[in-house]
């Protein structure tokens, strides 16, 4: 299904990543839930940190493998839902993906904390929602399977592909935009350190409730946005990754969404690991067994055939 309007392609180069990227606008027909904010990036020692984001896209990355068919990834950094730590979670996660034969696709979505209060909790699920419709209605110009798209997220972007994961439909068949008409459900869910809950537990990671839902959110929001609750039987498969040192967001996030997964008869698998701390990303520099995640990802991926040995 092709759409009815043409996406403008920006391509940039970037040192730290393959020849060339990509960059898409997601909403080229214009951005509902519009905001007046100034763009604005921040940066630390790991690099770029987006925070008020105006025009929300994706950076597309296509493996460097010469192979059709090939699986996708839509990464999601995380920052707590206050910013996104695009480089550390985002670029470098990409870059690890090409090397496996999956093109990457990384969000730079609106932050929910700086969105106004009809808008906040809104804004970053329909800009990951429309993402995937962007990647699947591609998929053959891309040479991307298109029933081998999945998302990968971290902490709060975590939280997020577990939203879009729970949060997905089939296509909007009464859009008059032909592109909301395409699926938005991911194939596979991949969630490292992720925020699960908004319940009111001890492992409640209270810093991103308060920038998605406000400071006096009602029931039923802190409902729909608590995932462990909303796993029904299309949520797609998923692994989740976390540590038993992490503070930031305790692991019951994750052993939550792997139980209600495992309620629903879904294929899952949990990795929890002792020594870690949150935030880790590809844990490259980290000296723990934890830095050991991305293999085991891989292994998934090839266990669920997603990957095939022929790609790597």
């Amino acid at each position: 299904m092709k759409l009815f309007f043409t996406i403008k392609f920006y391509f940039v180069s970037f040192c730290i990543v393959y020849a060339q990227k990509e960059i898409i606008p997601l909403y080229p027909e214009g951005v509902k839930c519009t905001n007046n904010l100034p763009a604005e990036i921040d940066y630390d020692q790991d690099g770029r940190i987006f925070k008020k984001v105006v025009e929300p896209e994706i950076w597309y990355y296509p493996t460097s493998l010469n192979k059709k068919n090939k699986p996708a990834v839509l990464v999601i950094p995380g920052g707590g839902y206050y910013g996104i730590w695009f480089d550390k979670e985002g670029i470098e996660v990409a870059k690890w993906l090409n090397s496996l034969g999956i093109s990457a696709f990384v969000l730079k979505h609106r932050v929910p904390h700086w969105e106004s209060k009809s808008c906040r909790s809104k804004v970053a699920l329909n800009d990951a929602q429309r993402s995937i419709r962007i990647i699947r209605d591609n998929a053959k110009k891309w040479e991307i399977n298109v029933k081998n798209i999945g998302v990968l997220g971290f902490s709060a972007g975590g939280h997020l592909a577990s939203t879009l994961s729970t949060h997905h439909d089939n296509g909007l068949y009464d859009s008059n935009l032909l592109i909301d008409r395409i699926s938005c459900r991911p194939d596979f869910s991949i969630l490292v350190y992720p925020v699960i809950t908004m319940q009111d537990t001890p492992y409640t990671h209270n810093g991103t409730k308060e920038n998605l839902l406000g400071k006096m959110p009602s029931e039923d929001s802190i409902n729909y946005y608590s995932n462990e609750l909303q796993v029904k039987e299309d949520t797609p498969p998923a692994i989740l990754i976390h540590t038993n040192q992490d503070t930031g967001v305790p692991p019951e996030n994750s052993i939550q969404y792997y139980l209600a997964l495992r309620k629903n008869n879904i294929p899952a698998a949990l990795h929890i690991w002792e020594g870690g701390p949150h935030g880790l990303g590809l844990a490259k520099n980290y000296d723990g067994s934890f830095k050991n995640w991305p293999e085991t990802v891989e292994r998934w991926m090839v266990e669920r055939a997603i990957l095939t040995y022929s790609q790597n």
